[in-house]
């Protein structure tokens, strides 16, 4: 039997990782700050990347890949970009026995081996724009690990494009931002912010960083996505350069942009009760599991079960369903088990059910009796479908209203610190950084974002007391 879980109440970050442990969606690995995704979990990865994939190529977008080791030389040819990521790099120094010539690091992020590339690539104003996505692993140094959240090595996808104007970069650095925003919406349910990271919290080496916050079910901020500007940073340390239309040389405008497994934890932490995982439907690995029931005293009605089991199955189309017909296991321990894993829809048929052309349907998202109730099997494929549209739209607005609910807007800097342990504040921003450090101090709450859409007209920092025109969000984060 699966051991209990604690209730998220009592110690949040415990019942995170009994989750992902007992669901079998990771574990930890025996190198420290490495975790093993199991199929489980890697299924729900591959679903969250063939939404995306989809979405980035019906915008131009083509996959490639790139060397997992940098050079040296290459991380440091842009300063700000290799200062910010100089505590987090893992560095070959040997290889074949010997010492090498030049010290390799484990890809921590692609934006100086892709610029050295695109400068081999890009001749001419007429081989722009590049749009190259890659599905990849990377490696950042991380001592304090948390499955999914922050670990050594993670699974990402990193796209990186090349564009003549910077009207064009700043063009797609938003569409993908919209792209994201759109994914966490409606495949995750996630209820994301869209908006503009402060300068402290912007990528290394970007002009402008632009983030989705989710509110996760603790009340914490998770950046769950980033999209960045590079202006001509890269492009001026690799020399990607094009002749434009005027035989002039010019430097190309770039952007990067990517989303982790840790779009995982956000579901997870988005979601997830006291029972486990509850996964939304588009997504879910498993969308609905059909539980045969043939009691002890009836084992002579298992045929007929599993043939109107086979029936049913038959008219799912493209629901992706699994039958648990593991009749040595009751059904309470087979009901536990994949409310555990989160799957957000379940079928009970019996004989009773089978003499009333009947079954039950359960619904992860509304625990106990309030989720169940008895629908006819005629046209079941249909009600089952109908259900996971409900459930996917309902657990949208059970994670709007949540957020919406632990949004304040606090008119004082004691009412914001009260904000900040409680929820999301939304408050006026000045934009000076001394300020934004004296928050971190004071509160260990950060700028999550700066909305994209402002309202007219300005105010007060609730910080400085300073005129500020821009809204911000600020909340302790992951």
């Amino acid at each position: 039997m699966f051991d209990k879980i604690v209730p998220r109440s009592e110690d949040y970050a415990k019942w995170y990782t009994q989750v992902i442990r007992q669901a079998e969606m990771a574990d930890y690995a025996p190198v420290r700050g490495c975790m093993v995704v199991r199929p489980y979990g890697y299924s729900l990865w591959e679903n969250v990347k063939e939404q995306l994939d989809i979405r980035f190529k019906e915008t131009g977008h083509q996959n490639a890949a790139f060397p997992l080791f940098i050079p040296m030389s290459f991380i440091e040819k842009e300063a700000e970009h290799v200062e910010g990521f100089k505590p987090e790099l893992a560095v070959v120094t040997h290889g074949g026995g010997k010492k090498l010539e030049e010290p390799l690091v484990v890809r921590p992020t692609s934006e100086t081996i892709i610029g050295y590339m695109y400068s081999q690539w890009i001749q001419s104003y007429r081989d722009l724009p590049v749009l190259i996505n890659q599905w990849a692993n990377v490696v950042r140094w991380e001592l304090r690990p948390r499955l999914f959240l922050r670990t050594m090595e993670f699974f990402w996808q990193e796209g990186h494009t090349a564009h003549a104007t910077h009207e064009e970069a700043v063009e797609e650095t938003l569409r993908i931002l919209d792209i994201y925003t759109d994914f966490a919406v409606n495949e995750a349910a996630i209820p994301v912010i869209p908006g503009r990271k402060s300068e402290s919290e912007k990528f290394p080496g970007a002009l402008t960083s632009y983030t989705i916050e989710a509110m996760m079910g603790d009340k914490r901020a998770l950046q769950a996505g980033t999209s960045h500007d590079l202006g001509q940073n890269f492009a001026k340390a690799f020399e990607i350069q094009y002749l434009d239309a005027n035989q002039k040389q010019q430097h190309c405008w770039t952007t990067s942009w990517g989303v982790s497994t840790r779009m995982i934890g956000a579901i997870i932490m988005t979601h997830g009760d006291d029972q486990g995982l509850v996964l939304p439907p588009r997504l879910a690995p498993t969308q609905l599991v059909i539980v045969p029931i043939v009691p002890k005293n009836r084992a002579d009605d298992k045929q007929a079960v599993m043939q109107a089991v086979d029936g049913i199955c038959e008219t799912l189309g493209n629901v992706r369903y699994h039958v648990d017909d593991r009749f040595d296991y009751s059904p309470g321990w087979r009901f536990n088990e994949w409310e555990l894993k989160g799957v957000p829809l379940r079928i009970e048929i019996g004989p009773r059910d089978l003499s009333n052309q009947q079954v039950v349907l359960a619904r992860r998202d509304i625990p106990g009796k309030d989720g169940k109730k008895f629908v006819p099997m005629d046209n079941i494929a249909e009600t089952v479908t109908q259900m996971l549209e409900t459930i996917q739209a309902d657990m949208l607005k059970r994670a709007t209203a949540f957020r919406d609910a632990n949004t304040f807007e606090p008119e004082s800097y004691d009412e914001f610190k009260e904000a900040v342990e409680n929820g999301f504040a939304r408050v006026r921003w000045c934009g000076d950084a001394a300020y934004e450090d004296k928050v971190r101090e004071e509160t260990q709450a950060t700028i999550r974002c700066i909305l994209m859409e402002q309202p007219d007209g300005d105010g007060k920092c609730i910080v400085s007391g300073k005129p500020a025109k821009e809204i911000a969000i600020f909340a302790r984060a992951y």
